[in-house]
């Protein structure tokens, strides 16, 4: 379908025309919309399906009025899809209200082009790397038609998803694609508040199959039944190819359907529309109500101006209106500017004849081409200005050109008009005329150049300029200049490192060459540069080596001609040393072996060798000592090493470009002699040091260490102490047993091997004192005392441990004095009598038998001054709850505290001090609350507060002591009737300080009074008994029950029951229903707690309501869902909410809702975890990347605070 086009005064206009060329057919439907006063008009003939004897019904016309389109739908490719039925036209301008775009497409469908028939793929990606589920897309055709439900055999939609990359793939294939499937599609990805789209294009390019048959009754089929689009006329249907049968068109009569149904009555509407083989009649109608509209006939305009003008540039041109009311104002506009008469201008020129008005435009150029529209008074017409442009004619041709290399060319060629386009062509294409281009293009007048500054061989060709009115060209030819050699190149010989160069001059200096060596094509690299500048040519290599040397030949590009040169590379000769890769090139060798010497040489030409040992020249025909020469190599060669062979063994070369020498040491190596017996100078408990001296003779080679032996001196079985070497003459052997006597022996060891043992050292018996204690820590500090602790040493020989010795040492002096006059036993020593504010060291010795153990001393000197530390109690973890017992149990409350020097502890209940039955036993670091038999007065809130000097620390402990609880109260019988009995009675007065939570019922016939419970945990004040024996009479008790336990005595009912028999009638008394339904209240709110990191906690609360209400736990007012950190739970009442293995951030406001139909009821509390975890053990489990941040943030805050609280005390 061809694109609309679209004219300077906003007026589309479309022609569709499938299969049929530029010019409509009797096939085609033409729409040509007008001004928008005007109606749109179609004529579409189609050839009725033939009557059942053969002939053919009268030719159909019906004009379709396309007024009732939107105005959206006009003149685009998107107004008809084929696919399916979808939004109404008349939908279309309705706004669709999208999310704000956001980035997520990163790869967005892409315009294509296509042929009828042919197949398409448009892909879309979505990134979904910051995704947590499959982002949502839907296709579009225009502004409104989802493809969705379009899919089919010519329409495919698919998905993919590759986990590596994290890509959604999603694509749209079109399959076999029509010419209406052409227009403006759309694609459009949401994810949650995320929004992206992106639009494309796609063009069906038509193929001509010749003229085709267009059934004009498909334009009113029904798209489907009942639906409020049936009947809209089916552009579709209309462009739908058939293959149709063939009638001959100009043999039916046209019949003016509409015209017909214009004038006939709305009862002949069904008949004529059978006739004339209608079969939407309800389309028909449609459309038939939206043309019943009256054309409108022009007030202001007697004459309106063409369709189109056509004009010669640079003639005139007269546009011509008669009005008719030649008083109406009158205004000329030109792309919808108004044109306005000015005295200088002479362009435009307004005439008034009468009732005519004219507009003449003189000298029209290619800018006068336009749509020009007149208005008088709120009428308008319009009009197209065609300018015809004049051709250009070649008035002066190109001419041949024949030159050289780097002249000047231009090509001169005149034209009939100036200013005119003209293209310059070069072998039938175009020349380039870049900024960068080689091709300079001039005009002057009617004169065109094209000029070539330097110009090449690669210029000749054949040279065009083509005009409208015609075209020109010539032939030009480039050749190269004749060469001349100005310096040849010369043959030179060079030193093997040194810098190579090659240089010759030529003429013409722009002539590029090339380099061969030995007939191979040279190239440029990192060694070797070629350059050329102006007539020289040089080739440079920064360090010759032997492979540059041969015959160099530079080819200049274009000649036959060619310049040669030899290069000769010579090297001095040289021993290489290094090669064999030996310090201070020194040799070693074993005695006894064979040594066979390589040493690598160079030197062009290849140089002599001569070895020398001393002034004696050593010869190839030698037996043991020969020296053998190679062409890249010199060899010595000695069969037996001996000691004499040790020495400088000098190598000379020589050659004609100079001489070298060289020295190698040759070193002959043996094991090494026995070392001196060693010595043992000291001894411990299970070990001792040896020392020893060097060996007397080394064997050549450095030792590399010794072996050590030891054995019982008794045995005669040595032990090898070491297996690596010991690189010292000193060792320690370890291991012995205490008091036996032990030998030593040692062994050299060299890189030839292991010498013979030395001679064995003097016995000697292991016994050795402790090590020195451990762990030495202050343990208390007062104005005048200072208290030690530490640890036994972690050695005790085997004469086991006497004692500690203290020694202290005041700071300034050298002198340690003895604390303690006799050896003390105990780890913790108090030292007594120290000045104040004097600055001491300590150090502890252990003492056995063997003497005394190395001290241990305290690392920094220690303030004899008592220091102050704020008191600070340590609840434990259940006391932070009401701690509860029973009357009568054993209450032992231990509180754990800090703080120096001893704090002062005080007790109290509620506000005053507490009873003289309670035993406070307080120590330096807890106080213990004993009760050795509780009571229900030792129930109550108590305050502990612990004191030093002006700093106080307090805490709160809630004791509750309960017991079983009384009978209930007023136990009687409020009605009979049949074999049910109607209890009631109070609760107790006693509740055992405890809340009741249930009574136990128990009924007694009067015959036997054995009693049986009828029901347990009963939670209400009213019972009926139910199901009991006719002709009985019953006695009834009641106990009431704590979290303790039954009441030890029940509250029988003072009158009995009788159950009557069948017969007797009995006047039921009428009775009221009492309304148990309330509203949710909360008996027992929440409290605030605390809670311990990693530990679960548990809240708490207790709700009355009827009919049962449901429970909504929310944390910071946001509801706990299907949250596996919590269990919920609801008893008889009571709520309870489990919180397990808290986190930090699992602190804030807690709060239990309870709603049924009368009302709801929610009470708050504040959870706060104390402890932490680390970062690794959040990711660990689970917690959001968010969630840690703000707890990080958080931990260091409150530490930050904490230190700086403890910095201002």
């Amino acid at each position: 379908m061809p694109e609309p086009t679209k004219k300077d005064d906003g007026q589309p206009e479309e022609n569709v025309a499938p299969d049929s060329g530029d010019a409509p057919s009797e096939n085609s439907v033409v729409m040509t919309p007008k001004d928008k006063d005007d109606d749109v008009t179609a004529s579409t003939p189609s050839p009725p399906p033939p009557t059942e004897d053969g002939s053919i019904p009268k030719k159909l016309s019906i004009d379709l009025p396309n007024d009732s389109d939107p105005e959206s739908t006009r003149g685009r490719k998107d107004s008809v899809w084929s696919l399916g039925d979808g939004q109404p036209p008349e939908e279309i301008d309705k706004q669709i209200e999208t999310p704000p775009l956001s980035t997520l497409l990163i790869e967005k469908p892409q315009s294509g082009s296509i042929n009828v028939g042919g197949d398409i793929n448009f892909v879309a990606k979505v990134e979904a790397k910051d995704l947590l589920r499959k982002p949502t897309i839907k296709w579009f055709k225009g502004k409104w038609m989802d493809l969705a439900s379009k899919t089919g055999k010519h329409l495919q939609l698919k998905e993919s998803f590759d986990r590596f990359t994290k890509i959604h793939t999603f694509e749209m294939h079109i399959i076999k694609a029509k010419e209406n499937y052409a227009g403006n599609y759309r694609c459009e990805v949401n994810y949650k508040d995320k929004f992206d789209s992106c639009s494309f294009d796609l063009e069906i390019k038509e193929v001509s199959d010749g003229s085709q048959n267009i059934d004009i009754r498909s334009a009113f089929k029904r798209s489907s039944e009942g639906q409020d689009d049936a009947g809209e006329l089916d552009f579709s249907g209309l462009l739908k190819h058939r293959q149709g049968r063939e009638h001959k068109q100009e043999e039916v009569p046209e019949v003016d359907v509409w015209e017909i149904l214009k004038n006939a009555r709305p009862d002949e509407y069904e008949k004529i529309a059978f006739t004339y083989g209608i079969t939407d009649l309800r389309g028909l109608l449609k459309r038939l109500k939206k043309t019943k509209k009256e054309e409108k006939k022009s007030e202001a305009f007697a004459k309106r101006l063409e369709p189109a003008y056509q004009v010669d540039k640079g003639g005139k041109i007269r546009l011509v209106v008669d009005l008719a009311d030649p008083t109406v104002e009158l205004k000329w506009y030109k792309n919808g500017q108004e044109i306005r008469s000015t005295p200088n201008n002479r362009k435009y020129i307004f005439e008034h004849k009468g009732t005519q008005r004219i507009m003449v435009i003189n000298n029209c150029q290619i800018n006068d081409d336009a749509a020009y529209s007149v208005t008088a008074g709120e009428e308008k017409c319009t009009t197209e200005l065609f300018v015809k442009e004049l051709p250009v004619n070649i008035v002066k041709k190109l001419e041949p050109v024949k030159t050289t290399v780097n002249e000047r060319i231009e090509l001169e060629c005149e034209v009939s008009e100036e200013g005119a386009k003209v293209k310059w062509m070069k072998n039938g294409v175009e020349v380039p005329t870049g900024v960068r281009s080689r091709y300079r293009v001039k005009s002057e007048g009617t004169k065109h150049w094209l000029i070539i500054d330097d110009a090449t061989k690669d210029d000749t060709g054949t040279y065009s300029l083509m005009a409208t009115g015609g075209t020109t060209e010539a032939h030009v030819q480039v050749d190269l200049k004749p060469l001349k050699i100005l310096m040849d190149l010369q043959s030179v010989t060079v030193l093997l490192g040194q810098p190579l160069k090659l240089n010759c001059e030529i003429y013409p200096g722009n002539v590029p060459g090339r380099w061969y060596k030995n007939g191979q094509l040279i190239q440029p690299s990192e060694r070797l540069s070629i350059i050329h500048r102006t007539k020289n040519h040089s080739l440079d290599i920064e360090c010759s080596t032997i492979h540059d040397a041969g015959d160099y030949t530079f080819v200049p590009e274009g000649y036959t001609q060619t310049l040669s040169a030899k290069v000769h590379i010579i090297d001095p000769p040289r021993v290489h040393l290094e090669a064999l890769n030996v310090p201070d090139d020194t040799v070693t060798v074993v005695a006894g072996n064979k040594l066979r010497l390589e040493i690598p040489i160079s030197g062009e030409p290849a140089p002599r060798v001569v070895w020398m040992k001393g002034e004696r020249v050593i010869l190839d025909s030698g037996n043991r000592v020969r020296a053998e020469t190679f062409a890249d190599h010199t060899c010595l060669t000695i069969d037996i090493v001996e000691r004499e062979d040790t020495g400088n063994y000098k190598i000379v070369l020589q050659n004609e470009a100079g001489e070298d020498t060289a020295s190698v040491k040759i070193k002959v190596v043996d094991i090494p002699d026995p070392p001196e017996a060693p010595m043992v100078t000291d001894v411990g408990g299970d070990w001792c040091t040896m020392t020893w001296e060097l060996p007397r003779y080394d064997g050549g080679s450095p030792i590399l260490g010794y072996f050590i032996e030891r054995k019982k001196k008794q045995s005669s079985r040595w032990m090898r102490l070491n297996f690596d070497l010991c690189k010292e003459t000193t060792f320690e052997p370890k291991k012995m047993i205490e008091g036996v006597p032990y030998e030593v022996r040692i062994f050299a060891v060299n890189a030839i091997g292991i010498s013979k043992p030395s001679e064995p050292s003097k016995p000697f018996i292991p016994l050795a004192v402790t090590s020195e204690p451990t762990m030495l820590v202050v343990d208390d500090v007062t104005d005048t005392t200072v208290t030690m602790k530490w640890r036994p040493p972690d050695a005790i020989g085997a004469a086991g441990l006497d004692g500690y010795q203290v020694e202290y040492c005041i700071e300034g002096t050298d002198e340690w004095i003895l604390a303690n006059k006799e050896l003390i036993e105990k780890t913790r020593y108090t030292i007594t009598g120290l000045p104040v504010e004097a600055k001491i060291l300590v150090r502890i010795k252990a003492i056995n038998a063997a003497g005394a153990s190395p001290p241990r001393t305290t690392q920094h000197s220690i303030l004899v001054k008592e220091v102050i530390e704020p008191p600070k109690i340590r609840i434990p973890r259940h006391l932070k709850q009401t701690y509860i017992r029973k009357v009568g149990e054993v209450v032992n409350l231990v509180v754990p505290f800090v703080g120096k020097p001893r704090p002062k502890v005080n007790w109290l209940k509620e506000g005053q001090p507490i009873d003289q039955t309670i035993s406070i036993r307080n120590s330096d670091c807890d106080s213990i609350m004993f009760i050795r038999k509780a009571e229900r007065k030792h129930s109550g809130k108590y305050e502990l507060s612990v004191q030093v000097e002006n700093h106080i620390d307090t805490a709160m402990l809630d004791i509750q002591i309960v017991d079983l609880p009384g009978p209930p109260q007023a136990v009687k019988i409020e009605e009979v009737w049949g074999n049910n009995v109607a209890l009631d009675w109070n609760p107790p007065k006693d509740n055992g300080n405890a809340p009741i939570i249930g009574y136990t019922i128990q009924k007694a016939d009067k015959k036997t009074m054995e009693w049986y419970t009828c029901i347990e945990h009963y939670h209400r004040t009213c019972i009926t008994i139910s199901d009991l024996v006719v002709g009985n009479e019953y006695f009834f008790r009641i106990y009431s029950e704590n979290m303790v336990g039954l009441s030890e005595s029940a509250t029988a009912t003072k009158d009995s029951a009788l159950i009557v028999k069948e017969g007797l009638q009995l006047k039921i008394p009428e009775y009221n229903d009492r309304d148990f339904t309330e509203p949710p209240i909360f008996t027992q709110p929440l409290i605030n707690t605390f809670a311990i990191a990693g530990y679960n906690a548990t809240l708490n609360c207790s709700v009355r309501a009827n009919p049962r209400p449901k429970v909504i736990w929310m944390k910071n007012k946001i509801t706990i869902i299907d949250d596996p950190r919590y269990r919920m739970f609801s008893n008889q009442g009571v709520c309870t909410l489990e919180i397990r293995k808290p986190s930090p951030f699992d602190g804030g406001v807690y709060t239990c809702k309870a709603v049924n139909e009368l009302g709801e009821a929610q009470v708050d509390c504040k959870l706060e975890v104390k402890g932490g975890f680390t970062f690794f053990e959040l990711m660990k489990r689970g917690v959001p990347l968010h969630l840690i941040d703000k707890y990080m943030n958080e931990s260091k805050t409150s530490e930050k605070s904490e230190s700086e609280k403890k910095g201002s005390i």
